[in-house]
């Protein structure tokens, strides 16, 4: 309890799965959150939810839209007065096609949300984190942005791309004390895995086959993640930027 006490967090994509478990846990531990999303009932509902033990407050953010995405991050400050936390995990998978027959607005589409989110995001909360000297950034990867398969190529490509944003600007603000990591998940139980296994026609059997892909034999909770957020969120990790965080039951390890 209270590892971020006095500290500000605000999270994209942060109404359910994974996002909704990161600042649930992020505010458990004491820090005040902006939980922002384009799913407005969903996190309007998890506010109330962390505000009956903890402090949260909900914007609409559309990650993909520069100005949205400057204008929100201003209220967040002039809300709570500071921004010590950015946790970009809004994202979407996008089609599942061979690349050839992907179109330019299938592409751009994950493009816009995945690696633009990122950048908005990063640029416009590193002039409040400078001015107090400090922050960490947490970018939500995945073990698709280390490795690939035989699906869903622009999401590989946005996950790399987020990958090398993030040892980049790793070494742009190590001089301000601002540390930048990402996270890169394995098979987590969420709505997008969910939409996944249903698409195969066999979901029990689409389960067996991504946990048996999993050297530990199962797939990952979203609290296996939000508890690596909180991690890099603390001081306890003051030492570590440009690194990667890999949660994945060992599914990289093969």
């Amino acid at each position: 309890m209270n590892r971020l006490e006095n500290k500000v967090a605000l999270v994209t994509g942060g109404s359910l799965g994974i996002g909704q478990s990161i600042c649930t846990l992020l505010a458990k531990e004491g820090a005040k959150v902006a939980v922002t999303d384009i799913l407005d009932e969903e996190g309007q509902y998890l506010v109330k939810e962390i505000n009956n033990t903890g402090i949260a407050e909900y914007w609409h953010l559309d990650t993909s839209n520069e100005e949205n995405v400057k204008d929100v991050i201003e209220k967040v400050y002039k809300t709570y007065g500071r921004i010590d936390i950015l946790v970009n995990n809004a994202g979407i998978s996008g089609v599942n096609k061979p690349t050839h027959e992907i179109t330019s607005e299938e592409w751009d589409k994950v493009m816009n949300i995945n690696v633009k989110g990122v950048f908005f995001c990063t640029k416009y909360i590193i002039p409040h984190m400078k001015e107090y000297k400090g922050g960490s950034i947490i970018n939500m990867s995945s073990i698709y942005g280390i490795i690939s398969s035989t699906d869903i190529p622009p999401y590989h490509a946005s996950k790399g791309a987020v990958s090398l944003m993030t040892k980049t600007d790793a070494l742009f603000y190590a001089k301000d004390n601002i540390r930048v990591n990402s996270i890169h998940p394995g098979f987590i139980k969420t709505p997008m895995v969910n939409k996944f296994l249903e698409a195969t026609g066999n979901v029990d059997e689409s389960i067996k086959a991504l946990e048996n892909l999993h050297p530990l034999g199962h797939m990952g909770e979203p609290d296996d993640i939000g508890y690596g957020v909180v991690y890099l969120a603390s001081d306890e990790s003051k030492f570590i930027t440009g690194s990667e965080l890999v949660i994945d039951g060992g599914y990289t390890a093969r």
